[in-house]
């Protein structure tokens, strides 16, 4: 144990040592650097030599040393200070969110007192204590003025008598859809127009396209709506995505017109956070349900044989994945009898008619269009939803042209689905481009390790034959898919470590595809070399 305990001194004592002789190190190095007098002795040792010259330059030395001294200590005193006032700045934001829990325990807690009171108010009302958890509900979103007219309407109504059938529908008298109860009496007279049932889709871009110029003074060249109508052939969700001022709004807005269907337009706010802002909810105070114009209009779809468009204005300023993830789920089902959205959990006897069980079923003749920019407001669109959707992107604005004046035309859905249906047997993607694609398929997986998946090869088999239908090239089809749903998942890869691998890709699909054949997508991938 003595011998452990000597080793154990020598070796502390080496290690404090060695301590000491770095703070005696660093010691002695200030003094040294700050010794004054010995700097004065040595100038008047070696000034007896100097000329008029080593005087000035003398001078000038030591104006240049006391300079850079000067701003050592300068920032030093920098220094010390912004820390002391970034110190200063945690310990205030600390104090504030101390605070900001502080009020947040009150206002729970004030919740709480007020529910209890109204509770109490219910209760005087003779309401049942169903009754009284609604009313706590409602009254936490802030509806005074709903408390007591449900109050009241409880009071009348506490006198009908409410059964309950075998098959769990309620029997009563009250409505809870007034538009789509509506929506019911607009079509029971309804007297549908003459479709033009002898247009083909080339036909429709060009009309559409004199139409939008003539009438309503929006340029759009060929190839943007053969993208358009490729895209609405392909799947339900079209996203427009580009500059601002490029129309993006005004394309499905003006596509409506011109189908004399207006487009119905919901301006996407920061707040959405579920379906609810979408699609409406079910007041349980109140009972009656707060329908929107996208449910109306869906509803409304399910007896109409019109093309119809509901515009998510600005979809992601707000996580598209929260408000619209029930939809992309639905549309996502194979089979389409399948495609239903629950609105309510039970079924009442005054319903609206196309209402089952409380679902509502997802007409065909629906499309869902959202326009997208990309800045500091917005939120980045998931790999989720662009493999879902068919984004188009119009990075352009239009160039002005001569039209002749082109009236609107009534199509309906019937003879929009049945040209996509013939440009699909017409127009297949050609054995040898099938052949290709698969090729550059494997080269990408293994030199990117990216693979495209079998949803969006069945979307290139549906887009590029309307594509091809509507006037375009087959190669320019499958070009703008490869650009828009394959090469953009590269901006999830360190691509900057990958520049050689997007140079080979570059020029293998000019070997594979043919030299200027496949301009879109070497142009994106050029881009993204450039950029990172």
């Amino acid at each position: 144990m003595s011998g452990f305990l000597k080793w154990f001194f020598v070796f502390i004592s080496e290690m404090l040592q060695g301590f000491g002789l770095i703070f005696g190190g660093l010691w002695k190095g200030l003094k040294q650097i700050f010794n004054i007098k010995n700097y004065i002795s040595i100038f008047k040792a070696y000034s007896t030599n100097f000329g008029a010259l080593g005087w000035v330059l003398s001078v000038l030395a030591i104006v240049l040393v006391i300079a850079v001294y000067a701003l050592i200590v300068f920032l030093i005193v920098l220094a010390v200070r912004k820390y002391l006032r970034f110190r200063h700045s945690i310990v205030s934001n600390e104090d504030l969110l101390e605070e900001i829990a502080l009020l947040q325990r009150q206002v729970l807690k004030m919740t709480k007192e007020k529910d209890e009171i109204m509770a109490m108010k219910v209760a005087q009302m003779g309401l049942p204590a169903s009754a009284a958890g609604a009313a706590g509900l409602s009254l936490a979103d802030g509806s005074m003025a709903a408390l007591a007219a449900g109050g009241e309407a409880a009071e009348a109504g506490a006198e009908t008598a409410v059964e309950v059938t075998e098959d769990g529908i309620v029997q009563t008298a009250d409505r809870r859809f007034s538009k789509l109860m509506e929506v019911d009496s607009f079509y029971r007279n309804y007297t549908p127009p003459e479709y033009d049932n002898e247009i083909t889709l080339e036909g429709i871009v060009d009309r559409y396209r004199n139409f939008a110029c003539s009438r309503m003074n929006l340029f759009y060249d060929h190839k943007t709506i053969r993208l358009f109508l490729a895209g609405m052939a392909s799947t339900k969700l079209i996203i427009l995505q580009g500059i601002s001022g490029t129309g993006k709004t005004s394309l499905p807005y003006s596509f409506g017109k011109f189908l004399q269907v207006d487009t119905t337009i919901a301006s996407v706010q920061p707040s959405w956070r579920d379906r609810t802002e979408l699609f409406g909810y079910f007041n349980e105070f109140t009972k009656n349900f707060n329908e929107t114009e996208v449910l109306k209009r869906i509803y409304s779809s399910g007896y109409n044989n019109d093309v119809n468009l509901i515009l998510l204005d600005e979809m992601n300023i707000a996580r598209i994945e929260y408000y619209f993830a029930e939809m992309l789920s639905i549309l996502e089902m194979p089979n389409a009898d399948e495609w239903e959205l629950d609105i309510v959990p039970n079924t009442w006897s005054t319903d609206p008619e196309k209402l089952n069980k409380g679902k509502l079923v997802i007409p065909q003749n629906v499309w869902y269009i959202g326009t997208a920019n990309n800045d500091d407001s917005t939120y980045a669109i998931s790999d989720k939803v662009y493999d879902r959707a068919q984004p188009i992107n119009l990075d352009s604005k239009g160039v002005p042209f001569e039209a002749p004046d082109t009236p609107p035309i009534n199509l309906g859905f019937d003879h929009l689905d049945k040209m996509f249906k013939e440009a699909f047997d017409k127009y297949p993607i050609s054995q040898e481009n099938l052949r290709k694609i698969q090729q550059l398929d494997l080269w990408v997986i293994e030199k990117l390790r990216v693979a495209f998946g079998n949803r969006i090869l069945k979307q290139m088999g549906l887009f590029v034959p309307v594509y091809v239908a509507c006037g375009g090239d087959e190669l320019d089809g499958i070009d703008y898919v490869l650009a828009t749903k394959i090469f953009r998942k590269f901006e999830s890869l360190n691509l900057a470590m990958l520049r050689e691998e997007l140079r080979e890709l570059c020029v293998y699909m000019n070997k594979s595809f043919g030299k200027n054949k496949m301009n879109e997508s070497i142009a994106y991938l050029e881009r993204l070399q450039k950029l990172f």
